[in-house]
């Protein structure tokens, strides 16, 4: 396994559409490994590949606690078939939009279908926080950051707080 470079705003290709993937061979199970990875050493509960700069409709989610014993869900191809009209909000942060949250209004609860790490078409239900980090990270293969289900004011802010970081870490002092 090996430990990816995460992208972040403004990188184009966060706001493109990814690809669907076609068979689950060793190089798709070696590039979630590494996604997997990457996303723990980050720290963080859920990755896209875009993320990573793969244009491929892969999510990795992990929602165990630290000390608690690992539980990575791999998602492949997900295709979300229900949501709740009941809407719940949680501080949403983003790897590729570091150190910035703004609460986000979700639907509680979603039924998506997936194929799990070894190609098995599957289905689950999700609600709470699982349901949440699921269109999250779906709404990553369609382009959609976070912040877009925001204000134009915050959005802009987050925005304009994350380039000022960027800025920050990219100088030089001599």
């Amino acid at each position: 396994m090996a430990k990816k470079k995460i992208l972040t705003v403004p990188n184009p290709l966060l706001r493109k559409v990814s690809e669907p993937v076609n068979s689950i061979n060793a190089e798709i199970k070696n590039l979630m490994d590494d996604m997997l990875e990457t996303m723990y050493s980050a720290p963080g509960i859920g990755l896209a590949a875009v993320q990573v700069g793969v244009l491929k409709r892969i999510i990795v989610i992990d929602l165990s606690k630290d000390g608690e014993k690992k539980n990575p869900l791999f998602i492949v191809n997900p295709q979300i078939t229900y949501k709740s009209d009941n809407l719940i909000s949680y501080e949403e942060g983003c790897l590729s939009i570091p150190n910035q949250f703004a609460e986000v209004k979700r639907p509680s609860s979603c039924k998506v279908n997936f194929l799990d790490y070894h190609g098995k078409k599957t289905e689950i239900n999700a609600d709470g926080l699982l349901a949440t980090c699921i269109q999250h990270e779906v709404d990553h293969l369609n382009g959609i950051l976070f912040i877009d289900h925001l204000s134009k004011l915050k959005k802009d802010l987050i925005l304009k707080k994350t380039k000022k970081q960027i800025r920050e870490i990219d100088r030089v002092i001599v």
